[in-house]
């Protein structure tokens, strides 16, 4: 693994920017309480470094940390495993670019080593011989990948069955409120006990210091208990025998508003208008009762999308979902940070036996159950030589199946159609994605108006040259 922070070439320089951006932080302390414009109160915290930050620290001590949110750093994330990916992603604080699956070879990308440790956190006495038998694995894996690509297979299906330890690359970009938050997760948090991402949080931690040293004493001073009490309570009262662990059949509309279409012209006229919410009920009964007016108010709506403050309208209704979904897959979904999420916690691992198998490599005279098979029997093997749950978690495969809940606003379902929808989308959100237009789109006849693809919501195509064409079809119609 190696962490890097991007834009800095060497020690002096990170001096420099330290400086810059300690001047901008203080500004942010000062700026609601001294005397002055913004312009020159920040010259005003032109200060040496040490200076400033220990302004910093004595502002944020007092629980006013959103003045670091305008301090950013980019980190370029070497030769970390998916899991790690997987795990910074979920914790929504940082934005982040990385190398695709469906696009690139990973045939030769390496995969993380770990030590493995009992149950109390002591290395095995047999780690090594461990470590060599989970090589040899992870391995035969790749060499499977590999042969599946042999095989005419795409990236996108071969993937299926790469292990959560291959290695990914990432850029991640953060301000230093959310590394302070993310690093304590990461060291002092249950995830500490993963010790890849223990070992990402002190590499952060190492270059916080040099970087921004006004975040260090708060996460010093932070005390995190690392145990889940959660489980330990619902273990209690649960008798295994209860917990079906099953991929859910399809899609899952769990809730969603009555009269969808109704709350979002009545938001609109409560907008527009700066009326009470009976006005505006009274205003849509009285005066919107037809289908011709709905159907040119909401045409409207979406003729007012490119503006953002109109899609406010669309954050008045909310859906909760219940999906089936792939390791593989699930990347697609998290990458929403406007999505809020309930992903099943990776430890300790629930089941490993649930998983998919794309349909082109049913097609044809491939036994991917058997590889399937056989990591769980390896996996097995493992638990019962002793090793802790935290370090299992690498016997994950990308097929390995969850059942996930999430809640999306109307703006939010809209988006997140209109990219999962196109044809160009890896085939199984796409599925996941139809199926959710289905169930809203018959609840909300207007709304769905807006939901699906930018072709055929607003006939257009940002796909250029990778256009799958239908664009040409829908435009010769017209």
């Amino acid at each position: 693994m190696e962490v890097k922070l991007l834009g800095i070439d060497n020690y002096e320089n990170m001096n420099k920017i330290a400086k810059e951006q300690s001047q901008v932080v203080s500004s942010a302390g000062r700026l609601s309480r001294f005397k002055g414009d913004v312009l020159e109160i920040y010259e005003k915290s032109n200060k040496d470094l040490k200076d400033n930050n220990k302004f910093i620290k004595n502002v944020t001590s007092m629980g006013h940390d959103s003045i670091t949110d305008h301090d950013y750093l980019v980190f370029a994330l070497k030769n970390v495993s998916v899991l790690v990916e997987q795990v910074i992603i979920a914790q929504r604080f940082c934005s982040f670019t990385i190398k695709s699956r469906r696009e690139v070879d990973f045939s030769k990308a390496g995969f993380y080593i770990p030590d493995f440790h009992d149950k109390d956190g002591n290395l095995l006495e047999n780690n090594k011989e461990l470590q060599e038998y989970y090589i040899d694995h992870e391995k035969s894996l790749f060499n499977e990948y590999k042969d599946l690509l042999n095989k005419k297979i795409l990236q996108e299906d071969a993937r299926f069955i790469l292990p959560y330890s291959f290695n990914s690359n990432i850029i991640m970009g953060l301000d230093a409120h959310a590394l302070k938050d993310l690093i304590v997760n990461l060291t002092k948090g249950p995830l500490s006990k993963i010790t890849e991402l223990k070992t990402l949080g002190e590499k952060l931690y190492d270059i916080a210091k040099e970087r921004c040293e006004y975040i260090i004493p708060a996460i010093d001073k932070t005390k995190v208990d690392t145990e889940n009490h959660i489980l330990e309570v619902l273990n209690k009262y649960t008798p295994q025998s209860e917990i079906n662990q099953t991929p859910i059949e399809k899609v899952l509309l769990l809730e969603s508003p009555e009269n969808i279409d109704d709350k979002i012209f009545i938001s609109a006229i409560m907008r527009q208008f700066n009326c009470s919410v009976d006005n505006a009920i009274n205003i849509y009964i009285n005066y919107f009762n037809t289908n011709e007016r709905k159907e040119e108010l909401i045409h409207a709506i979406k003729e007012n999308q490119l503006q953002d403050i109109y899609k406010s309208d669309l954050k008045s209704i909310n859906f909760k979902f219940q999906i089936p979904v792939s390791l593989a897959t699930l990347t697609h979904i998290t990458r929403h940070r406007t999505v809020d999420l309930n992903i099943p916690d990776f430890v300790p691992i629930r089941d490993l036996t649930q998983y998919k198998i794309p349909s082109s490599i049913k097609d044809m005279d491939y036994n991917l159950n058997k590889i399937f098979n056989n990591n769980y029997e390896i996996y097995n093997f493992f638990k019962k030589c002793g090793v802790r749950d935290e370090d299992l978690v690498y016997f994950y495969l990308s097929g390995n199946m969850l059942n996930i809940k999430f809640n999306m606003d109307g703006k939010t379902l809209q988006h997140f159609l209109s990219l999962r929808c196109c044809n160009k989308a890896q085939w199984e959100i796409r599925n996941i994605a139809e199926e959710m237009r289905h169930l809203v789109s018959e609840k909300a006849p207007y709304f769905s108006k807006l939901l699906g693809p930018t072709c055929e919501v607003d006939q257009v195509c940002h796909e250029g040259k990778e256009s799958c064409g239908k664009i040409k079809k829908i435009l010769k119609k017209q």
